[in-house]
């Protein structure tokens, strides 16, 4: 991957997921480009009900075309929701297709995660699917850390899918060949084979930043979340979550 400072702008993400809206658009699916992504979408809402059941909001960061509230919606219903993503289209489609499921509030925001003004303790679940990779340094990622316990209600939960490497190279070698042997099995956007898998890379490599998994674990704990959950690894794929500590303040 190239080094930080050469990787895609905001606005250059922005303006590829403008045009890509259709592909995340489908809960009977899921993001296809992700191994096990209806499964992640499932054990996610079931665990933030389970852990947090007595919810009535919900901040969805880089929320796409809606699927993850969605699927929240199905288990803990009218939930007020905030969706935040980078693409207007992404937000039109989300609130398009998530405002019927609920009879709570819905309010979307287009931004950049990092520039967010959201309320301290305002919100009992956050949901951050595929969207932290795009963080770069150290300092994003602890302020971005940050900023999310800050928003929510003491004893709210943070629940997260995403794409983290490998401690050691080899064994991060091992998964991303296994990852494209998986990407050659399956279409996205018309495209498969070798096609799609290059097709997938490619935007990975100009656009992501990811860290490894016990390196986010670690952050996790220090920026005061406790009961950390694994709850399903394929690969380098992760879904994990845990809960803000009941004594923090906002």
């Amino acid at each position: 991957m190239p080094p930080l400072n050469q990787k895609s702008s905001v606005e250059q993400i922005r303006a590829r997921f403008d045009q890509d809206v259709e592909r995340f658009s489908h809960l009977e699916t899921g993001q296809v480009a992700m191994p096990d992504s209806l499964l992640f979408m499932e054990l996610i809402a079931r665990a933030a009900a389970a852990i947090t059941p007595q919810a009535r909001a919900v901040l969805d960061l880089g929320c796409g075309a809606g699927n993850y509230t969605l699927k929240l919606l199905q288990v803990l219903p009218d939930l007020d929701c905030t969706l935040v993503d980078l693409s207007q289209p992404m937000l039109a489609r989300a609130r398009e297709r998530v405002a019927p499921a609920t009879r709570g509030r819905v309010d979307t925001r287009q931004c950049d995660i990092r520039d967010l003004q959201f309320p301290a303790a305002g919100c009992d679940l956050i949901l951050a699917a595929a969207v932290l990779h795009h963080l770069r340094g150290e300092g994003e990622w602890n302020a971005v850390l940050a900023s999310m316990a800050s928003w929510l209600r003491p004893g709210g939960s943070l629940w997260v899918v995403d794409m983290f490497e490998a401690s050691s190279p080899a064994v991060q070698a091992l998964l991303w060949r296994r990852y494209g042997e998986y990407l050659e099995q399956v279409r996205g956007g018309g495209v498969a084979g070798a096609a799609y898998r290059d097709h997938v890379f490619a935007y990975i490599d100009a656009e992501d930043s990811p860290r490894p998994l016990l390196w986010f674990l670690d952050r996790l704990s220090r920026t005061g979340f406790t009961n950390l959950e694994i709850l399903h690894k394929n690969g380098s794929f992760t879904a994990l979550g845990g809960v803000k500590c009941a004594d923090q303040s906002g």
